[in-house]
């Protein structure tokens, strides 16, 4: 397959937040229908064979993933949103949905976590 034939890949896992970001983005951006999405569920069947597909070509398995271009994979979010932002001269700070989810829900979510690994930390010391 050619860069010219190829369509890009995303991997995005259930219940992700992440991977709704990436969502959220292609979606409001109007650039769902140029990728291929391949949506899984944590501990099933097809998250087996999609770990299993990716697993030669990352570092480290996370999610979302992506294959911009062929044999060019990515596990950040920002970095998939960034190349697809480029790719249709989008700016991502003036998309409305995509900005709200960013800066509230997905924000309030990583505030929460970060708190719930300081507090297991806290407890494991004591």
């Amino acid at each position: 397959m050619t860069s010219a034939t190829f369509k890009p890949i995303v991997y995005l896992k259930e219940k992700c937040p992440f991977c709704l970001k990436v969502r959220l983005f292609l979606l409001e951006s109007g650039l769902a229908s140029d990728v291929e999405t391949r949506d899984f569920v944590p501990d099933s069947e097809q998250g087996a064979k999609i770990r299993a597909e990716l697993l030669p070509h990352l570092d480290k398995m996370s999610f979302p993933s992506a294959q911009l271009e062929p044999g060019q994979y990515v596990t950040e979010s920002d970095d998939i949103v960034a190349f697809f932002a480029a790719k249709a001269g989008r700016d991502p700070a003036g998309m409305t949905v995509y900005r709200n989810y960013v800066d509230g829900v997905f924000a309030m979510s990583m505030k929460l976590w970060k708190e719930n690994q300081e507090l297991k930390k806290a407890a494991t010391a004591a």
